[in-house]
């Protein structure tokens, strides 16, 4: 980029702005300022695609500070800058004050967290440009200052705009960027947007499809990314056993921490949080300067991290999916990418924070963990060189979304009629199809949830009380979540906790999942106490997770293009090529190296049956056990087992288990069905039908009841709706059926949380033969692959310290009633702590205490009644007390600890006294066990 080409886009700025930019140091604009300032300063609605890094915030504002500047003062806001993060407000504060400042332009931040003090001041003198979030926005509208401060808007930046695009939070700022259209008249609308496949259409869910120039800046030669599944050498084995870990997971460690050794600042991105944990604390016994940084930290906790990794405090920062977000951490050198991306446009947004402040190509390494995920990043990779990048998947047509922004238009105007407020809907982008009585049956559900007055014969809607109580408890469209604590039955610690929406839908006793880099088995569900209890799996390597959290989706095109890879593997290993040569090919035509994929090709050079790629599922089988190879991705998968499991389940009256990763179906059907069964159902089941049999099949689904709760809250039906507890959802259900409650929930199932469309044209092809299907009776590499998904971290069964600790100190602080059996005249509650070795009745001296549990009172009651008198029960109860004194008689104080463990007794006690042991540790760890075996078993129990 020349000097004169640089002038070129500066020069279309005010004077006091390009005086600013020399102070600044601003000499030479970035490539997006250079291609975008030109039609932003001559007042353009534009779309911005950029990587993060590369002065996007600047390019959408140097035009507007321009114009303002040039404007005369107004009492008004004159520009909004949206984000849809708060952390980015804070960060968009610290770039604008500057600015504000040297240019005598006043700019402020407005959210959730803002003080009445300040909301105050700000209504009675606005600022010149206010830095706010979609639902603050809403918020604003409601203030008669603020309202009239809204009427000089001329600018409105969308920040993240792909982000948004992409959920109800961004159709709900949509309509509400025409609701203030309907104050402000037209002004100018500039997107900034991450890397997508559709920016046209991004373009036109910003301005309302109006006119729009798409500025690209983005250049896939300009990352640099290789795909590495480290080699385990004789020094990962060493360092397994101290991070108490396998050693992959060890060359792992020792491959990123030299990664961030080579590096001045590295981000290293995960797709979990749970990984993040994980990892990151293997990292750190590791000794990398490292901090971990994800949503369920505190917001101190995350400033603090990202400003000392900005300050070169610390090395490196391990983040999950909202770092991706133009969140201000300094110059990045490199970036990892721990297990694949899933998506092209997560990778090009990730490795794309890397590199830019010096000018440099971004670089970046995937770390893979096995085959599918080397094959997933290496297709990825391609894709992205060659531009082939997912849509940004656009919320269309949201009813509880209407619902909302109908009432919010109310806060604004009081009254309107049904025909304006359609109008100002409509125009939004992701209403453009909506009908007229669609309209008119949610505003009806709105005036039977008292939301609104309707008067139907002339038209009009008018707020009312309850109007004003919806919109406050429903200013976000992000759904209220509650979060259950995964408590572990037999140490009583919180391992952490779990979303909602995965407890209602995968949580039943028996499901296993991983949490905190270990796989626990569901014992209990308690919905009034929102806890999850659960007890370790002790044979991790036996298992298959059922559920390992919030994976994010790996999408169709990107499986399709994993299953050809595997088809072009095959086909060159069947006609005769080597392993070695194969893998050689491939580290010459991907970014890899020859060990990476001679491991990728393991299941594939082991695969003898026909293999599923691209053009070809396989279905396979052994015993109750049939499994689906199919590349589609997850809600292709999802949606597929749904249906194939409903219809099975329909044929034999039983249940049918279910499991799903983007490459796999896997079912335990019941004894009776068979391998052919299932294909018989691909082929006999007619496309056009997929989505009624979903329907229902999913009528008494706790997923559909769940997002029913969610929806119902939003359209006003559900007062104080707290998860649909104290309101049955089977009831809801009965209620809801036929509104357009139910409608959205439905929709919102089939084709948000599943893809019953791509479903069908999956169907659609076979019964074409366009997909072949292919069976094999025996479980194949290829189809056993997907078992090894998740369990990375997983922690050996002897690595208990800590929970040995947790053990020690939950029974230290619990507390028991101890009882004289000699005299009967002395008893006591005591914490375990603090009673004495060996205890002893302050009252005759006798160590024949009983230690009971200290809500036994009743079987003291029994042990002070007469033999005569006792029942059956009351006898039994007296006799463990006698059984307890004397242990605790003989053992002391190691007897009272052994008899405070939960579900363990005077008889299980007494063997894990007797117990031959050399250190304490082993006198706890047998504890452990006894207390996980009473987990195991007492819900058969009466």
């Amino acid at each position: 980029m020349s000097d004169a080409q640089g002038l070129d886009a500066f020069a279309a700025l005010s004077d006091p702005v390009r005086a600013a930019l020399s102070e600044r140091g601003f000499t030479r604009p970035t490539e997006p300022q250079r291609k975008a300032i030109p039609p932003l300063a001559s007042g353009r609605n534009a779309l911005v695609v950029a990587p993060t890094g590369t002065g996007k915030t600047e390019t959408a504002m140097l035009p507007v500070l321009s114009a303002i500047s040039e404007r005369d003062p107004t009492h008004g806001i004159q520009a909004l800058y949206v984000t849809p993060l708060r952390a980015l407000n804070r960060d968009m504060r610290e770039r604008l004050d500057w600015w504000g400042g040297t240019l005598d332009i006043e700019v402020d931040v407005r959210h959730g967290d803002t003080t009445d003090y300040q909301r105050s001041k700000q209504a009675d003198d606005p600022p010149d440009v206010l830095v706010t979030t979609p639902e603050t926005l809403q918020a604003m509208f409601t203030g008669k200052k603020l309202r009239r401060a809204l009427e000089d808007v001329e600018h409105v930046v969308v920040d993240e705009v792909h982000e948004l695009a992409a959920s109800k939070r961004g159709a709900q700022l949509a309509i509400g960027l025409e609701h203030l259209r309907e104050y402000a008249g037209a002004f100018q609308r500039i997107g900034l947007s991450a890397t997508v496949g559709d920016p046209e259409e991004v373009g036109r869910f910003l301005t309302g499809d109006r006119d729009c120039a798409v500025v690209e800046t983005t250049d896939a030669a300009a990352i640099d990314v290789r795909v590495v599944e480290p080699e385990v050498t004789s020094e990962d084995e060493v360092l397994a056993s101290e991070l108490v870990t396998d050693a992959a997971v060890a060359s792992q460690v020792r491959y990123i921490d030299e990664v961030v050794s080579e590096n001045d600042s590295t981000l290293i991105f995960v797709n979990t949080r749970t990984t993040a944990e994980g990892l990151g604390s293997r990292l750190k016994e590791y000794g990398t300067d490292v901090a971990v940084h994800h949503g369920s930290l505190s917001k101190s906790a995350r400033i603090d991290v990202e400003d000392r990794l900005k300050a070169g405090e610390i090395d490196a920062l391990m983040c999950t999916s909202s770092m991706e977000l133009g969140i201000d951490v300094g110059s990045i050198d490199h970036v990892v990418q721990y297990q694949s991306p899933r998506e092209v446009a997560r990778l090009l947004q990730r490795v794309g924070r890397a590199g830019h402040e010096s000018g440099a190509v971004s670089s970046g390494t995937v770390i893979t963990t096995r085959p599918d995920d080397t094959f997933e990043a290496l297709a990825i990779t391609r894709m992205a060189e060659e531009g082939v990048v997912e849509d940004a998947a656009i919320h269309h047509g949201s009813l509880d979304t209407v619902a909302n922004q109908i009432a919010g238009v109310l806060m604004g105007f009081g009254e309107i009629s049904a025909r304006g407020c359609y109008e100002i809907v409509r125009r939004a982008y992701p209403y453009r199809d909506l009908d007229e009585a669609t309209f008119k049956d949610v505003v009806r559900e709105l005036s039977a949830n008292h939301v609104l007055w309707l008067e139907e014969d002339h038209d009009r809607l008018e707020k009312s009380r309850g109007t004003w109580e919806y919109f406050y408890n429903n200013l976000s469209m992000i759904p209220d979540e509650q979060n259950f604590r995964v408590v572990d039955m037999a140490s009583g610690r919180t391992v952490g906790t779990l979303a909602e929406r995965f407890v209602v839908n995968f949580a039943a006793p028996g499901e296993v999942f991983i949490q905190g880099g270990e796989m626990w088995r569901i014992t209990n569900v308690d919905e009034d106490d929102e806890q999850v209890k659960v007890t370790p799996v002790e044979d991790p390597g036996g298992e298959v997770p059922s559920w390992t959290g919030q994976e994010i989706p790996v999408p169709y095109d990107v499986a399709q293009r994993v299953g050809e890879m595997r088809g072009e593997a095959k086909a060159a290993l069947d006609a005769g090529q080597s392993v070695a040569g194969v893998a050689r090919g491939m580290a010459e035509e991907y970014p890899t190296d020859e060990h990476t994929a001679r491991r990728a090709l393991d299941p594939v050079a082991r695969h003898e049956a026909a293999m599923p790629t691209d053009e070809t599922v396989l279905v396979e089988g052994y015993g109750r056990e049939i499994v689906l190879n199919a590349a589609l991705g997850h809600k292709a998968n999802e949606t597929l087992g749904r249906l194939l499991s409903a219809l099975v389940g329909q044929r034999t009256g039983s249940s049918v288990a279910l499991e799903t990763d983007p490459y796999r179906i896997e079912m335990e059907v019941p004894s009776g069905i068979y391998i052919g069964d299932v294909v018989d159902l691909l082929f006999d089941t007619d496309p056009g039908h997929v989505e009624p049999l979903i329907e229902l099949s999913l009528k008494n689904s706790d997923a559909l009841k769940y997002t029913l709760a969610q929806v119902a809250a939003k359209f006003g039906a559900l007062k104080g709706w707290k998860s649909g507890r104290g309101f049955g959802r089977d009831r809801l259900l009965e209620a809801l059926r036929d509104t357009p409650v139910y409608d959205e929930a439905l929709r919102e199932t089939l084709h948000v949380d599943l893809d019953a469309e791509r479903a069908a044209a999956v169907l659609e092809s076979i019964r074409r033969r366009e997909v072949a299907v292919e069976t094999v009776g025996e479980r194949t590499p290829v189809g056993l692959a997907g078992r090894s998904s998740g369990q990375e971290l997983l922690s050996p069964e002897n690595a208990d310290a800590s929970v040995i600790e947790t053990v020690k100190e939950r029974i230290e602080n619990d507390r028991m009633l101890l009882y004289c059996l000699h005299c009967g005249d002395w008893e006591t509650k005591r914490q375990v702590k603090r009673i004495s070795d060996p205890p002893t009745c302050p009252e005759c001296g006798s160590t024949r205490i009983a230690a009971l549990n200290p809500w036994a009172d009743e079987v003291v009651k029994a042990i002070r009644k007469p033999k005569a008198e006792r029942d059956e029960e009351e006898e039994r109860m007296v006799e463990r007390a006698f059984t307890a004194g004397s242990l605790v008689q003989g053992h002391g104080k190691k007897a009272v600890v052994a008899l405070a463990a939960r579900g363990v007794g005077p008889r299980n006690a007494a063997r894990v006294i007797n117990k031959l042991r050399e250190d304490e540790d082993d006198f706890y760890r047998d504890i452990l066990a006894r207390e996980r075996e009473y987990a195991r078993t007492n819900a058969f129990w009466d």
